[in-house]
C-alpha cells in the first residue's frame, strides 16, 4: 500500500495548484508494481519545483513554469484513469501522464508528443531508466536525416547534455521483452509541453521527468491510451 497522507498534506497546503486543474515509446504483462517506498511529496511552491537544479550532472537552469499552462504543471489529481495503483497512463488526446496510486489519487504531469507520440498505442512495461541518457537515433531517422549521421548507433550516439534530446532522464518502453523505440524523456523545450512538435515521443520537462523517475521503478506498467483507443 502507498501512504499519500504526507504527500496529500503538502499537496492541500499548495491549495492554489490543485484548483488550477482546468524519442518515442511504449509491455509484457507484468504483476502490479507499486511506486518505491514511500511517494515524494510535491514542494509547497511551484518556484521550488521547477527551479534550478545545480546538482545535477549537467546543472539545469529553472523552467519560467508561469509560461506553462496551469493543467500541465505537476500536480496531484484524482485518478480518472480506471488504471490499478502504481500504473503509468499517457493520455495522448489530452497531453497528461499520469502515475497512478492508491487512495484514488494520482501524480499527473504534462506531456509534449511528437509524430512517433501518436504511432503507438497499448500496454508495455518500463524496461529500465537512465539518467541523462545517450541518444543513439535510429537508422531510418539518420537516412532521412543525414545531419544526425555523427549521432549515428554505429558512431555512438550523442553524448549526454543539456542540448541531448532525451534530457536529464528517459525511461525505455517494451513489450513481450522487445523494445518498442519509444521513450518518456525531459526535454529543455518547455514551450512544447501540452503541444504535438515534429519530433520526438513522450517529452516532459526535465524537472519533472526526473520527479517521474524516482518514482517509479523498473517493471512499472504502462499503458499508452491512442486516439483509436480513446
Amino acid at each position: 500500500m502507498i501512504d499519500l497522507n504526507v504527500s496529500r498534506r503538502t499537496f492541500l497546503q499548495a491549495g492554489g495548484a490543485f484548483a488550477a486543474l482546468g524519442l518515442t515509446g511504449c509491455a509484457t504483462t507484468a504483476r502490479p508494481v507499486a511506486a518505491e517506498a514511500e511517494p515524494v511529496a510535491l514542494p509547497t511552491a511551484e518556484s521550488e519545483m521547477y527551479g534550478a537544479r545545480p546538482d545535477e550532472q549537467f546543472p539545469l537552469p529553472a523552467i519560467p513554469y508561469q509560461k506553462v499552462p496551469p493543467r500541465f504543471r505537476r500536480q496531484w489529481v484524482d485518478n480518472t484513469t480506471g488504471e490499478r495503483p502504481g500504473t503509468l497512463v499517457v493520455d495522448t488526446a489530452n497531453h497528461f501522464l499520469y502515475l497512478t496510486y492508491e487512495n484514488g489519487k494520482a501524480m499527473r504531469y504534462g506531456v509534449g508528443l511528437g509524430r512517433a507520440g501518436f504511432e503507438w498505442a497499448g500496454r508495455g512495461v518500463i524496461q529500465y531508466k537512465r539518467k541523462w541518457p545517450r541518444w543513439t537515433p535510429p537508422d531510418e531517422m539518420v537516412a532521412r536525416r543525414p545531419d544526425l549521421k555523427p549521432y549515428s548507433i554505429a558512431n555512438g550516439g550523442m553524448d549526454p547534455g543539456l542540448k541531448n534530446p532525451l534530457g536529464a532522464r528517459a525511461l525505455y518502453i517494451f513489450k513481450d521483452g522487445v523494445d518498442t523505440i519509444y521513450r518518456i524523456h525531459g526535454s529543455p523545450e518547455w514551450w512544447t509541453i501540452g503541444k504535438s512538435v515534429s519530433s520526438g515521443c513522450v517529452r516532459m520537462l526535465n524537472q519533472d521527468v526526473i520527479d517521474l523517475h524516482d518514482r517509479v521503478p523498473n517493471r512499472t506498467e504502462i499503458l499508452v491510451i491512442g486516439a483509436t483507443m480513446a
